[in-house]
């Protein structure tokens, strides 16, 4: 345990020194805690500014209703009022030792007296640190100074307890090593394993929101590992740890869980506008069709067939099961049910029709598409890696020259809706949907059609469905 003065070297935004002084002059102890002060020991930017009183609510409420431009009030039944103080959002929570039920994770909330009983039930000694505020006395009683520079992910009080009063600490922990590239103690470790069962407590939206987060980070496959050897993945994509048990058919990785973790990291090289959860989670999950589908031939070759569908069909419960949004649901699965359409492009080619098939049924997933199948190249044989970038090169350039010479981003039929019931003299009903559904297709197989053409091909369409058209039609 250590509590000395070393806040002084850890530089404090100004605009907190200044809410300290509101606080300090009003009788009260304000103090930086949390992650806003392990950042600013890493030296990281600071965007989140917590703090921690003696005050009660309604005092801190008072305080901040003179200070402050806005206040909100959504957390003072747990401690918490939050505020715009010059410009700046700040959360101030009175000082808290909480009591859990050990059932549910909702805690039982009891105000403690010191910032030492605050410090003490939060979840890692990287976060139990508190700067005060406007003196910057630093207070650092469980280690945190010391696991920083370590490097390690560790609990204040023991990990069983900390984990028994809220189980999602557990993921918190792989999500913290993968955005540090910390070490979790194996003290933390292993009751993360005995005590991963714990984890069925929290509801789906949370364990999504912090896994989420996991997967944001800046390696997230190092947190992917922690979850896979602890357990915890199992008890929420179970889909992940499967993959191990499951060799790579071109045998040139351990199995298909290192394989989609390289996927996954290849797809993190290739984003160009900050972390994209959508291709992370295309990348990770790419592959989890293959233990379903999983055949071996006569020859004693594993066969993965349809893995793709499989896939898409699999990531979508899953990400149902977890709550993401529809449209990231929807995205990610696209992508896994896309992922093998190019291959084979590079041996037969591909013909127009084909190649606006693939644009149009990619949509506004296509850049994404282009990534997935680029990272999904981890071959260790270099002229077979240098083959395939080639491959797609040459159809990343094939789709730009088709794509020049038409609009493939809204491909539509070359008659609408009222030109076909014009045309066919018929009102609105299934067979409108059908004929315009022939038409799509057709602009799809062969390009843009004159109206001529188009008109044409309705007709013909038409009589070979019994559909016939009115007299004056020609």
């Amino acid at each position: 345990m250590s509590d000395n003065n070393s806040g002084n070297e850890i530089t404090v935004p100004h605009v907190a020194d200044a809410l300290g002084r509101v606080f300090a002059d009003a009788g009260f102890e304000l103090h930086l805690v949390g992650g806003s002060v392990r950042d600013a020991i890493l030296r990281r930017s600071v965007n989140d500014l917590d703090f921690t009183t003696d005050a009660r609510p309604e005092e801190t409420e008072r305080l901040l209703r003179e200070a402050c431009s806005t206040v909100w009030t959504t957390g003072a039944a747990f401690g918490t009022v939050g505020g715009l103080f010059h410009g700046v959002q700040a959360e101030v929570t009175t000082f808290r030792a909480d009591a859990y039920d050990r059932v549910s994770r909702n805690p039982v909330v009891r105000y403690g007296d010191t910032l030492v009983d605050d410090l003490e039930r939060r979840d890692f000694t990287i976060n139990a640190m508190a700067v005060s505020l406007p003196d910057h006395a630093f207070c650092d009683p469980f280690g945190g100074i010391r696991d920083l520079a370590q490097r390690t992910v560790r609990t204040p009080a023991s990990a069983e307890s900390s984990f028994a009063d809220d189980p999602l600490r557990m993921l918190r922990a792989a999500r913290f090593a993968a955005q540090l590239d910390f070490a979790i103690a194996p003290e933390v470790l292993a009751a993360m394993r005995d005590m991963a069962a714990e984890l069925d407590r929290i509801t789906a939206e949370r364990i999504r929101d912090e896994f989420s987060k996991l997967m944001l980070a800046p390696d997230p496959v190092i947190g992917i590992r922690v979850l896979i050897e602890t357990g915890l993945a199992e008890r929420f994509v179970p889909e992940l740890p499967a993959l191990r048990m499951e060799i790579d058919e071109h045998a040139q990785h351990k199995d298909v869980y290192e394989h989609s973790l390289r996927v996954l990291r290849n797809a993190i090289g290739h984003e160009d506008g900050g972390p994209d959860l959508i291709l992370r989670m295309a990348a990770l999950l790419h592959d989890i069709g293959k233990p379903e589908t999983k055949g071996v031939t006569k020859g004693g070759n594993v066969t993965f067939h349809h893995h793709d569908v499989v896939g898409a069909r699999l990531a979508r419960a899953r990400m149902r099961a977890l709550r993401f949004p529809k449209s990231d649901i929807a995205s990610v699965s696209l992508l896994i049910a896309l992922h093998l359409r190019f291959y084979g492009y590079g041996d037969a080619g591909w013909t127009d029709s084909a190649v606006r098939r693939y644009v149009t049924d990619a949509g506004a997933e296509l850049e994404r598409l282009h990534k997935l199948v680029r990272s999904d190249c981890t071959t260790r044989n270099r002229r077979k890696a240098d083959r395939l970038q080639r491959d797609y090169d040459r159809f990343e350039d094939r789709i730009a020259r088709v794509r020049a010479e038409e609009d493939l981003r809204a491909v539509r039929p070359d008659l609408d809706g009222n030109a076909i019931m014009e045309l066919l003299g018929i009102g609105p009903g299934p067979a409108v949907g059908k004929a315009w559904k022939h038409l799509k297709e057709q602009r799809l197989e062969r390009g843009p059609l004159s109206r001529e053409e188009a008109e044409a091909e309705l007709l013909a369409w038409a009589e070979a469905e019994g559909i016939a058209p009115r007299r004056d039609a020609d």
